[in-house]
């Protein structure tokens, strides 16, 4: 027999709003790969709007795990369509600019498996969604201004949330 266990309320509208959220920034990735960088930016930064507020309902509202696990499975699917994309695209005319997306997509990477390794082990390491905004905020007007050089920001941004999230888990263990 086949147990359903009761979803928490608000669950529905959680999920389709991370799901839309991931969805957008698939096409903000194509767009980057079609050379429409105005227009990637716009659905790169509705994207993460919407996976901001989807984060916020799963992590402090109406999620339960699952939502949760899918807030964090999809920023990584935002940072790998829009920032990998842009390496992409910027590996042969701007090799600068290739690196700090790669640069910045993997800081991302390593900050997103230190808070989830630290989870697992029982400490509190928190996300904070005001550097998760402005992460995407940096990105997304670099790729719709054309500024390289605020990629860098992303990536020194990204680089502070590893050393930070780091030293909680560092001190959670010397607890």
């Amino acid at each position: 027999m086949v147990r359903f266990e009761r979803q928490p309320p608000g669950t529905a509208l959680t999920r389709s709003t991370l799901s839309v959220g991931a969805l957008l920034a698939a096409l903000a990735g194509w767009l980057v790969v079609a050379r429409e960088p105005e227009q990637a930016a716009v659905a790169a930064l509705v994207s993460g709007g919407l996976l901001l507020a989807g984060g916020n309902r799963a992590n402090h509202g109406a999620g339960g795990p699952t939502d949760r696990m899918l807030d964090e499975l999809l920023d990584r699917v935002w940072d790998g369509s829009v920032l990998g994309s842009i390496a992409w695209v910027a590996r042969a005319d701007d090799p600068a600019t290739a690196a700090a997306a790669l640069v910045a997509l993997c800081l991302s990477a390593l900050s997103a498996y230190v808070r989830a390794r630290g989870a697992s082990l029982g400490y509190s390491v928190e996300e904070s969604h005001l550097t998760r905004g402005l992460h995407y905020a940096l990105v997304v007007a670099g790729l719709g201004f054309g500024l390289a050089w605020i990629l860098w920001l992303a990536v020194a941004m990204s680089a502070l949330a590893v050393v930070v999230r780091t030293s909680q888990v560092a001190r959670e263990e010397r607890a």
